[in-house]
């Protein structure tokens, strides 16, 4: 299984505009790609525990820190990380290997653009698998401001994009203690007090809660960001009412065999409508978290693998 000392080297590859650095387990699998898409503030590393698993089950893994993320671009312009940009890389980088489509992983933000690339480019995607994030109905309001009538300002997805810059120059000015607050397995999104923006998790000395991964996996991710920073990561939130106007035209139904892996303690809401806009999909629900694949890689492993193999017998 790979860690922080072997998780393999990365390739940056040139895609859709920009670089993106790569990392590749099972190359001798050719034709059988599967994607794996990570969330925000991740990084490719956040899928160590599945590679290996996949790659032994035959599958030519490919997972890319997507842009904004790690050492792939991080272009200046807010909407160059919109879904059309995203979904575009993901594309992009079918293409480059030469395949037609693939199974598409993704968690968090991750899955977020995987259900978008779904919509955007249904013939590039034949399986779909997401954790956490459940298919997010576009409603009759932008995203953003439905949350500001609902949550209010404070709320995280709100603060980023009604004060551009704040949250970017606080998670950089105390990356390590962020990231160590955040990735913790008590509902881990939340703030150390109700009502508190998600920033005040860089201010709380205390470690809040029983951590994720060990020290040297958590460096992996404080390393990446203090060369990154955040405000790449950060503007995949401010796209997102750009993003309910661009899919305005696309068909919402995803047709493909869909799983959907839950943590029963994740403080993201389950979906009551999955199947509406989903209609083939098996759901499956962990006790853990929101970190779901780094909290339970071994169960998480066991569901993915299990479906794939009853999707590929059919």
């Amino acid at each position: 299984m790979f860690n922080s000392t072997n998780f393999p080297k990365p390739t940056l590859i040139s895609v859709n505009g920009v670089e993106l650095e790569v990392f590749e387990a099972g190359r001798e699998n050719a034709g059988k790609p599967i994607v794996l898409c990570h969330g925000w503030p991740e990084h490719a590393f956040s899928w160590r525990h599945q590679m290996d698993a996949l790659a032994a089950a035959g599958y030519h893994v490919i997972v890319p820190n997507q842009r904004g993320y790690g050492n792939s671009s991080r272009p200046t312009e807010v909407t160059d990380y919109d879904i059309e940009h995203l979904s575009g890389d993901l594309v992009a980088l079918l293409d480059h290997y030469g395949y037609e489509d693939a199974t598409f992983v993704g968690h968090d933000w991750g899955a977020f653009v995987v259900w978008g690339l779904t919509l955007l480019h249904p013939n590039r995607v034949n399986k779909v698998i997401n954790l956490s994030l459940p298919y997010q109905e576009r409603g009759e309001k932008p995203w953003i401001e439905f949350m500001e009538e609902i949550l209010g300002g404070n709320f995280y997805f709100v603060h980023f994009n009604r004060q551009p810059g704040v949250a970017d120059a606080v998670f950089e000015d105390n990356t390590y203690r962020f990231l160590r607050n955040l990735y913790r397995k008590n509902e881990p999104l939340r703030a150390p007090e109700p009502g508190m923006a998600l920033i005040n998790l860089a201010n709380a000395e205390t470690p809040l809660g029983e951590p994720v991964m060990s020290e040297s996996e958590l460096a992996v991710y404080v390393s990446a960001f203090e060369t990154s920073g955040f405000s790449g990561s950060i503007n995949w939130y401010r796209n997102l009412d750009r993003n309910w106007h661009l899919l305005a035209e696309v068909n919402p139904i995803i047709q493909q065999p869909t799983l959907m892996i839950y943590g029963d303690r994740d403080m993201v809401e389950k979906s009551e409508n999955l199947t509406k806009f989903v209609p083939n999909v098996e759901v499956v629900n962990l006790d853990c978290g929101h970190w779901i694949q780094e909290e339970k890689p071994e169960e998480s492993n066991k569901a993915i693998l299990r479906w794939l193999e009853q999707q590929n017998s059919i």
